[in-house]
């Protein structure tokens, strides 16, 4: 047994990980010079490993869009495991949150930041993991080499980060399994402690949805302008509850709630994947607002308006309007069905392209590593319940199954059930916050579900 003193381990991972929320690596997605900005945060993360004898390499297909590659390497008797975080983060507004997004600052308990969640706590507690491996066990005794990938450019779909990894060094980064977000968190339900692990993750289908009209002056209002097509569109969206198509990932993972349950949420719950109940169970009786949305958009592919554009002068009223729609397609699903429950909605007036797709992922959970990270979770906490899970959106999984690597979400990390925080409204969310004691219990987590796996 191998004695690490944890205390001093999770305060490196704490320290490292507010260098790197300090960092502003924010990917708008505009392709313009300074957009990402990943190179600063994968310098911190490459001497820092440097410190402990690991030495790394650092990657750009553009300046700036840097990734971080490092590995530990094992005796050769089995093949790698990778470990995958983005570095790069979304826009914050500081004038909505309580503390400084960029500040990297800690407050009752919580480290807060951009990117604390999504997912620099995971960037930080790998290159931990990786360095604990060098420091404490050393290279060529684990049967496995340990790699460890900080990566650009996810936010925006994953092109300067993991799938050009992928396509111009895929020796660096080739591994039978990748652990990465999202998953292992703890989620209380009716009482209970969950620890969902991401087996399966929802496609995406980005399209552009378009109106056309005549043209005027802005001081003869037209009712049927492009503008206002579009808004009625818009809000016929927002107001639709797309097909349901209870996929196999997400009934393992209901019933898995489910099974653990008492009566009557049990039966509750498990009766969510029958369409035609889900509804009224989705509005009356799940009170958690970041539940029911999380279990709808499980449920059923999901479309959000993002981006709206429309003419450029005040006075002019415009013959052209769009819209910018983020879809969501679930296993068996693509953008061609995701279009047709669209037409459903908006009718057949409005323009619809594919401005990119992604297929959804899926990997089993009937795997030795799927076994060995649900025995480490119970380890750590007895009264938890680890769970197959499907996420509503995307991560570097789709690059890395490119591969052949069966992924997993799994950046373990324990929220206090009395405290009224949740997991997932921390994504993209204002005040996107980490509790420092959930941080270092993730540490140990990742450390033994790395170190000990003998699959």
């Amino acid at each position: 047994m191998i004695a690490i003193d944890w205390s001093a381990e999770s305060a490196r991972c704490v320290a490292l990980l507010q260098a790197l929320l300090r960092i502003r690596t924010i990917n708008r997605g505009t392709g313009e010079d300074g957009d990402g900005n990943e190179r600063p945060a994968a310098e911190a993360i490459a001497e820092f490993l440097r410190e402990g004898g690991v030495e790394p390499v650092l990657l750009e297909p553009r300046k700036g869009r840097t990734s971080v590659i490092a590995r530990v390497k094992g005796n050769g008797k089995k093949a790698p495991i990778l470990l995958n975080a983005h570095l790069d983060v979304v826009e914050a507004d500081a004038s909505r949150w309580q503390h400084e997004p960029f500040g990297g600052e800690i407050h009752d308990g919580y480290l807060w930041g951009r990117g604390a969640i999504d997912m620099k706590h995971m960037a930080a507690m790998s290159a931990c993991v990786l360095r604990a491996v060098r420091e404490q066990i050393g290279e060529g005794v684990l049967d496995r080499d340990v790699i460890f990938a900080g990566v650009a450019d996810e936010e925006a779909g994953c092109d300067l980060g993991s799938l050009w990894l992928v396509d111009q060094h895929p020796e660096r980064i080739r591994a039978e399994y990748t652990l990465g977000e999202i998953g292992a968190f703890s989620m209380h339900l009716f009482g209970r402690t969950f620890y969902p692990i991401q087996t399966a993750e929802k496609g995406s289908a980005w399209l552009r949805m378009s109106t056309t009209g005549d043209p005027g002056h802005g001081s003869m209002p037209n009712p049927d302008s492009a503008v206002i097509r579009l808004a009625e569109a818009i809000s016929k969206l927002g107001a639709a509850r797309l097909p349901m198509h209870p996929t196999v990932a997400v009934r393992n993972f209901v019933q898995g709630l489910a099974r653990e349950l008492p009566s009557p949420q049990r039966q509750v719950l498990g009766r969510l994947t029958t369409p035609q109940v889900a509804g009224l169970i989705l509005d009356y009786l799940i009170r958690d607002e970041a539940q029911r949305r999380t279990f709808s958009a499980l449920l059923s592919n999901t479309v959000s308006p993002t981006v709206v554009r429309a003419g450029n002068k005040t006075n002019v009223i415009p013959g052209y309007a769009q819209v910018e729609l983020d879809g969501r397609t679930l296993p068996g699903q693509t953008a061609a069905s995701l279009i047709a429950e669209l037409r459903a909605v908006v009718g057949d007036g409005p323009a619809i392209e594919i401005l990119r797709e992604a297929p959804p992922t899926e990997t089993s959970a009937a795997t030795p590593l799927f076994a060995h990270l649900a025995s480490t979770l119970r380890e750590h906490d007895p009264l938890g319940v680890p769970v197959p899970f499907i996420i509503p959106g995307f991560t570097d999984a789709k690059a890395y199954s490119k591969l052949g690597s069966k992924c997993y979400g799994f950046s373990p990390v324990k929220f206090d059930p009395t405290h009224d925080l949740s997991f997932s409204r921390m994504f993209h969310g204002h005040d996107e916050r980490v509790p420092v004691a959930g941080v270092g219990w993730g540490l140990r987590v990742l450390f033994d579900a790395v170190t000990r796996f003998r699959g």
